[in-house]
C-alpha cells in the first residue's frame, strides 16, 4: 500500500549555553503561604455568594412593591368606579 514519507527533521545549529547566576530565594518571616491561598478562595466564594444572597433579596423586594402598587391601584380605582355607576 502507500505509505506516507515523513518529512527529514531539520537539525538546529549548535548554541552555546553562559550559566546565569542563581539567586537565592527572598526567605519568608517563617510563615507558609499555603493557608493564604484557602483564604483567599474561600473569601472570594463569600462575596460571591453574599452577592447572590442580596440580589435574590432586592428582586423580592422589587416584585413585592410592584404587587403592592398594583393593588393599591385596584382598590383605589373600585369606590370611584362605584359613584360613577
Amino acid at each position: 500500500m502507500l505509505r506516507p514519507k515523513l518529512p527529514d527533521i531539520p537539525t538546529l545549529p549548535p548554541t552555546t549555553v553562559t550559566p546565569q547566576q542563581v539567586q537565592a530565594p527572598a526567605s519568608s518571616a517563617g510563615r507558609p503561604v499555603v493557608p493564604y491561598v484557602g483564604v483567599g478562595v474561600g473569601a472570594v466564594a463569600a462575596v460571591v455568594v453574599v452577592g447572590i444572597v442580596l440580589t435574590a433579596l432586592l428582586a423580592a423586594v422589587a416584585v413585592s412593591a410592584v404587587s403592592v402598587a398594583i393593588a393599591a391601584v385596584v382598590l383605589r380605582s373600585l369606590p370611584s368606579s362605584a359613584n360613577k355607576r
